[in-house]
């Protein structure tokens, strides 16, 4: 069941309603957001570590990203991606930039969603 709470990062999302591959879905109490079919943000408005702005891209990209946008940082938990703690003073300046650089088609960000494997009918 979806759930009926909003999440307040929404705002980070809104300049990619306008692109045409934009959709967006729930993922574990979190909002993701998609673009041209790749899963490239996530906004989390929960509990640490689910706190802040998730930013998909692979551990290669790290640096890049970082050198660029100082205040992200490797998940603590999905270590894979970055993220920036809305706690953080520079969260808004982030994420409008890690927002631009979706928008940018930046190829640092984004990857491939794995599909889920059904649970067969038959055992």
């Amino acid at each position: 069941m979806p759930s009926k709470v909003r999440s307040s990062l929404l705002w980070i999302l809104e300049p990619l309603e306008d692109d045409e591959t934009y959709f967006r879905k729930q993922m574990f109490g979190c909002d993701a957001a998609y673009v041209d079919g790749l899963l490239c943000l996530v906004v989390a408005d929960r509990d640490e570590p689910w706190n802040g702005l998730l930013v998909c891209t692979s551990q290669e990209r790290h640096a890049t990203l970082i050198r660029e946008i100082p205040a992200l940082r490797p998940h603590q938990v999905l270590g894979k991606w970055l993220c920036v703690k809305q706690n953080d003073p520079a969260f808004e300046d982030a994420a409008r930039r890690v927002t631009s650089l979706v928008l940018s088609r930046d190829s640092r960000i984004g990857v491939e969603s794995k599909p889920r494997r059904r649970a067969s009918k038959f055992r």
